[in-house]
């Protein structure tokens, strides 16, 4: 059984380094890209507070698709340009850090609840593979050391989805 829930009020600084060894221990040695999107998206779950949909989106014929999540059900398509996820695809590489999703052109609303977003694309080989898109109820929920541990994460995962 695992069990990779992390303490309570943990600082952000040790939650992502206990968050990426997590990561590292579930997709070491799994060639199934889609099984260790799963298994992240849990993680990302279960560490991350105040967040109501954790997950990816694929790269699949110049589109992002749906991938693994956990949250309330989502918008299947996205193309690349379009709302947070659309804007990271085609920035090539940029996070998209959004504190009021409400305000940022073109978002589109997957789950009317969602107020902040963070989405930071998984590249590989200098092509963007996925996205990992992070949704939250409350506005600015995510910040730099976010960006920064997710960016992380994202860098290791490029070689195991």
């Amino acid at each position: 059984m695992y069990d990779f829930k992390p303490a309570a009020e943990t600082a952000k600084p040790d939650l992502y380094h206990d968050l990426l060894q997590a990561a590292e221990a579930l997709t070491t040695g799994e060639r199934d890209g889609v099984a260790n999107m799963a298994n992240v998206a849990a993680l990302l779950w279960e560490f991350l507070p105040q967040v109501n949909w954790t997950g990816f989106y694929r790269m699949v014929e110049g589109e992002l698709v749906l991938g693994p999540f956990v949250g309330r059900p989502a918008c299947i398509r996205i193309p690349v340009g379009q709302g947070v996820c659309g804007a990271a695809a085609k920035s090539g590489g940029a996070t998209q850090l959004v504190e009021d999703v409400h305000a940022f052109p073109g978002h589109i609303a997957c789950d009317g609840d969602t107020r902040s977003e963070l989405v930071v694309p998984v590249v590989r080989a200098g092509e963007v593979i996925a996205v990992i898109d992070l949704d939250s109820p409350e506005l600015a929920r995510f910040d730099a050391e976010d960006q920064a541990g997710i960016e992380a994460l994202a860098a290791m995962l490029a070689d195991r989805i």
